[in-house]
């Protein structure tokens, strides 16, 4: 009975994470620190109508490549995205963002190309459309890099394909990204309008899917172990009753 509770738990939660997740290879280094080049990531399943301000999202628009990208919102249809204020903080609506995901570089390292990306711009995100940037900043191809393109370097909200939730490989960065929740608690604490209710969001079904998971192969073990201790004190009550 327990046996068949642990398979039938096993398998529910292995099912949940096929449903609602995909697994995706990082390209490129423009998400560092908060994902790395070579990274497998999760991605939950979710419309791009559901991608909020600080979401990390994987994207695939014909305009931007062959390949998936994997960038964070930063703004949405009607934000007033700017670059930048004089403490060199990105704006949205006019509010000034602590983006503490963001990788830190020192000035003399920037080629020709990263002066260029850091250049000041404002654009209005148009409705049904997303600005996405790089958390390596100076070092993304991303919306920044292509405002000139005749949709202010935005893409459409359908070509979001996931929502990041976790690293899945190499073996020593696996983990919850965390990204998230704590992406868009940057742009709520800033007072972005809207973003409040935002904040609380973003969690998939990735930690009970894997809860379940465990569980169940817990149960196995435990069902399995106790059986041959069983089975064990049984033959030894045997060989002292012969």
């Amino acid at each position: 009975m327990l046996i068949g509770v642990g398979i039938v738990a096993m398998l529910g939660g292995f099912g949940m994470l096929a449903l609602n997740y995909r697994p995706f290879a990082v390209p490129t280094d423009s998400m560092k620190p908060t994902v790395q080049p070579g990274d497998r990531v999760l991605a939950d399943r979710v419309p791009g109508t559901s991608a909020r301000r600080g979401d990390v999202v994987v994207i695939k628009d014909p305009t931007w490549g062959a390949l998936p990208e994997v960038k964070r919102v930063v703004g949405v249809g009607g934000d007033r995205v700017s670059c930048c204020n004089k403490q060199g903080l990105l704006t949205v609506d006019g509010k000034p963002l602590k983006e503490t995901y963001l990788a830190p570089r020192p000035l003399g390292d920037r080629t020709a190309h990263q002066q260029s990306a850091l250049s000041k711009f404002a654009v209005t995100v148009p409705s049904g459309r997303l600005f996405l940037l790089g958390d390596n900043r100076l070092n993304s191809m991303d919306s920044a890099a292509r405002l000139g393109d005749g949709k202010h370097g935005t893409v459409p909200v359908d070509a979001v394909v996931g929502r990041v939730e976790a690293v899945a490989w190499p073996s020593d960065r696996i983990g919850l990204l965390g990204g998230d929740r704590a992406g868009r608690a940057v742009f709520a604490a800033a007072g972005v309008p809207g973003a409040a209710k935002d904040a609380g969001g973003g969690a998939g079904p990735l930690v009970p899917a894997l809860a379940v998971c465990v569980g169940g192969v817990a149960l196995l073990l435990l069902t399995t172990l106790a059986g041959g201790v069983t089975a064990i004190a049984a033959r030894s009550r045997e060989r002292r009753g012969a």
